[in-house]
């Protein structure tokens, strides 16, 4: 183009600003150019070793023993910059293991809501939940979506967090009779029943259940291939819970919102969403000893937030964990040991009528039925299942020196 301009017979001043429009546009393609050749898995994660992406070796080795004091961990995974750096399997383990989610399925639902609202299908966070429920009346009529994400919606709490809800067959129907006690947005407590009102939200606002809107809206499109997403007994997806897949797809949607939704060129999670998700709204004290205390803000959890950096995360009872520090692009995922029973529909068998209104005296008995051989779990209930070994104690007692190790990747 240009040795065709210096041959023309154009005057010198129109050939200026012709040279000067395709440098702007040679400058701007610059610019794009490496946003777009960032590095994102295809059917399996490109390798790299952790010192060709400046992270000292020494460093990955500190976080994985220390993840390793604690016999619970069954899967770690380590990404920087879309590629794989590091990963450790337990004994009997391997990168195709199955764990299961617990709570960090809620992370997961609560990004359908920014693709949502993205979609017109939901107005905005501040809608209230009753624009959309019918049954969330009377105290809670005034209850918005955000006051839900956040755990401020002053709904009932009780100690076991509502627990109770997993060993029933129609988790919504038991969801539904749980009212309002505080005012909203005045004190966060940590309630599984917001979560799974989220799930109902997203079926009066699109017509479909959250599992399929998940399948096919963030799942897919990020190349998940082999997850379980879980119902109850009455066919309600369970979306303050149960998401079973690998600690290398539990890393993709870690690198989603490392990417601020972006998927390879595509807009998976609306990059407004992912803004506000990075910005918590409520400081909470620990519920472990020898954690410090955590921000949370729209179903995530924030483990640093301080001058000298974020580490957000979705976390899971037991010690399940997808961390984030997106300023280095960079996700440590760590999940304990588990034992699939198979099947996607929670069926609690022989021990669905055992009383379960103590839940922890219910988990005991129940463990102890399995010990002496009463049942067995694979073969005569359905559901996520935690056994003692996947259970952590020293995960939460080094908590505080793994955020420290996780930040220190990059230094």
């Amino acid at each position: 183009i240009l040795s065709g301009l210096v041959g023309s017979e154009m005057c010198i001043r129109d050939r200026i600003k012709i040279i000067k429009s395709l440098v702007l546009i040679a400058c701007s393609i610059s610019f794009i150019l490496p946003l777009s050749a960032k590095e994102f898995p295809g059917e399996s994660w490109s390798v790299k070793n952790p010192g060709e992406l400046g992270v000292e070796a020494s460093k990955v080795e500190k976080l994985f023993d220390l993840s390793f004091q604690d016999d619970a961990t069954q899967s770690v995974v380590l990404i920087k910059d879309g590629y794989l750096i590091a990963e450790k399997y337990a004994d009997g383990y391997d990168r195709e293991s199955i764990a299961t989610s617990w709570s960090m399925a809620k992370s997961f639902y609560a990004s359908l809501i920014g693709i949502s609202i993205e979609k017109g299908e939901i107005g905005s966070l501040d809608d209230k939940v009753s624009d959309y429920l019918d049954y969330f009346n009377e105290d809670r009529e005034n209850i918005t979506i955000r006051e839900v994400l956040d755990m401020a919606s002053g709904l009932e709490n009780p100690d076991h967090e509502h627990e109770i809800m997993f060993f029933l067959d129609d988790h919504l129907a038991y969801a539904k009779e749980i009212k309002r006690d505080k005012e909203a947005n005045t004190v966060f407590e940590y309630n599984n029943v917001n979560s799974l009102i989220i799930g109902d939200i997203l079926l009066k606002a699109t017509g479909k259940k959250s599992d399929i809107l998940l399948k096919e809206r963030v799942l897919d499109p990020i190349g998940t291939k082999n997850y379980t997403l879980w119902r109850d007994a009455a066919e309600n997806v369970l979306s303050y819970c149960c998401i079973d897949m690998s600690a290398r797809d539990y890393s993709r949607f870690g690198l989603l919102f490392s990417r601020n939704g972006d998927w390879n060129g595509q807009q998976i999670v609306p990059y407004d969403f992912v803004q506000e998700t990075y910005n918590p709204r409520w400081t909470t004290p620990s519920y472990h000893a020898d954690m410090n205390s955590r921000d949370y803000g729209l179903h995530w959890w924030f483990s640093k937030n301080d001058e000298e950096g974020k580490i957000m995360n979705a976390s899971g009872k037991f010690g399940q964990y997808i961390f984030i520090d997106q300023a280095n692009d960079l996700i440590f995922t760590r999940v304990t040991k588990y034992t699939s029973t198979g099947g996607s529909k929670q069926d609690w068998g022989p021990i669905r009528d055992y009383d379960v209104s103590d839940v922890s005296r219910f988990l005991w008995f129940f463990r102890l039925l399995e010990k002496i051989g009463w049942y067995n779990i694979e073969r005569d209930i359905k559901t996520p299942v935690t056994l003692e070994d996947g259970e952590s104690k020293e995960f939460y007692e080094n908590y505080d020196e793994i955020i420290d190790a996780i930040a220190d990747l990059s230094r």
